[in-house]
């Protein structure tokens, strides 16, 4: 554990100086911040020299690890030769065209174009004010209601945070009005008894159908989501989910976004998570991946339809008034087009090939009696913590279950994430298969040290 005590150090520092989000404050207090110096490859080092192995690729984007030479030296060669610039006014950079001509290229679409910002929350907050653009100037204005799913999440602005399905949005007085959660998928969790998987997807639809009629066709602006989803605990969605729901959106004209922002470029064993479920949306939220970590950007890459749509649209008014200054940064984009090129190249196969000892990973784990879940799809998993198998009764929330199993794997060197009652594992993609025996060997040590302690 880190140094808590003395007053210089790197603990108090952060302590006195940082406004923390995300973070167990009773872990803060009780064991103190990690402070961390550097990386090799998909491990971390904090300023006392401890190594941890990074079973989160820092927050699901570090995939080529933390010192790849070819995207740091994609970074160097940018920053000597243009460091910075913007993509208002007709303006751009060379690496910002190159970029968007390989994201179209990569892309499930025949043709796209990509609009730039800095994060995914960013980009998925872009998006809505593009429909909310799209249907004032096609004389529709009252089509504003967004439709998402329940654990949805898909960013931290007060339209994505209205977007996210997560109780705690309630603390900040969201979601706006509006935004409309539909079912989470997640079969395991949502099913009733005795309904079987494919009539859970079978409610699902009914129950788009019937909220489509409720709200107003003319009233809805798009329907987004997670191929898989991330924030919410990895979960898949249910067999023959999107083949069940996405005729009706289409029947209904309503745009389908899906964001990407973890599960594309690669995580699922796919180049993008809507083909591991077969299914081309309208548009694409990327982010994360898109840089492998290694810059801030997020990004709208928009289908055939939708950009020739928004592009008479803002024919009418000349523009459309809406970007960052960092839009389309050129180093960010050359460390994106190296990074891209990994992928295609390396990681995607990579990926495919760990994958089988990613799943039997979990499901030797899953074997535990307080295990009620695993659930996994290409390198991005989670295991559930239950009291009971059988029921599936959750753990008392004051424990902290899933908090007190990533503390013990920090202690055994590995960083994993609580998601809700369940630990998220999402590794870099360059990662090993001794590495990944490491990985299942610190959960599993850790695993039973907190259920020991439990009963």
């Amino acid at each position: 554990m880190p140094d808590t005590t003395h007053p210089n150090s790197w603990d108090a520092r952060a302590k006195s100086s940082s406004f923390f989000g995300f973070t167990d404050l009773p872990s803060i207090e009780a064991r103190g911040t990690v402070v961390l110096t550097h990386g090799e490859g998909p491990y971390v080092f904090d300023t006392e020299g401890r190594r941890y192995l990074d079973a989160n690729s820092g927050l699901w984007n570090m995939i080529a690890g933390f010192d790849h030479p070819g995207l740091i030296r994609a970074a160097q060669e940018q920053y000597a030769r243009f460091p910075g610039y913007h993509a208002f006014f007709g303006r751009m950079s060379d690496q910002t065209v190159m970029l968007s001509e390989k994201l179209a290229q990569v892309s499930p679409f025949e043709s796209a174009k990509t609009f730039y910002t800095n994060s995914g929350s960013e980009a998925n907050d872009t998006m809505v004010k593009m429909l909310w653009f799209l249907a004032g100037a096609e004389g529709q204005p009252e089509r504003r209601k967004i439709l998402t799913r329940g654990n949805a999440y898909h960013g931290v602005t007060a339209v994505t945070a209205s977007m996210t399905g997560k109780p705690y949005n309630s603390l900040f007085g969201l979601p706006l009005p509006g935004f409309i959660h539909l079912t989470c998928p997640h079969y395991w969790r949502e099913g009733r008894d005795g309904e079987s998987e494919a009539e859970f997807t079978a409610r699902l639809a009914e129950e788009l159908e019937e909220v489509i009629a409720r709200e107003g066709v003319d009233t809805i602006a798009g329907f987004f989501a997670e191929p898989v989803q991330g924030a919410g605990g990895v979960i898949p969605p249910s067999a023959g989910y999107f083949d069940a729901i996405l005729p009706i959106l289409r029947r209904h004209k309503i745009p389908v976004i899906a964001d990407e922002v973890i599960t594309g470029l690669g995580r699922t064993g796919e180049m993008w998570g809507c083909e591991s479920y077969d299914f081309v949306p309208d548009a694409i939220i990327s982010s994360k991946a898109l840089t492998a970590g290694y810059f801030p950007m997020g990004a709208v890459i928009l289908g055939p339809e939708l950009a020739d749509r928004l592009q008479r649209a803002t024919r009418e008014v000349e523009e459309f008034p809406h970007g960052f200054t960092a839009s389309g940064h050129p180093v960010g984009c050359a460390i994106a087009l190296a990074a891209i090129d990994l992928v295609e190249t390396e990681l995607l196969d990579r990926v495919r090939a760990l994958t089988p000892s990613f799943e039997a990973g979990l499901a030797r784990l899953a074997e535990h009696p307080h295990i009620g879940e695993a659930r996994s799809r290409g390198l991005m998993g989670a295991l559930e913590a239950v009291r009971d198998k059988e029921t599936k009764a959750p753990w008392d929330g004051d424990l902290s279950v899933s908090e007190r199993i990533a503390n013990t794997c920090t202690d055994h060197g590995l960083i994993c994430r609580p998601l809700g009652q369940a630990v998220v594992l999402c590794p870099a993609f360059i990662m090993t298969e001794a590495q990944m025996a490491e990985m299942f060997e610190k959960l599993g040590a850790a695993l039973e040290e907190v259920f020991d302690g439990l009963t």
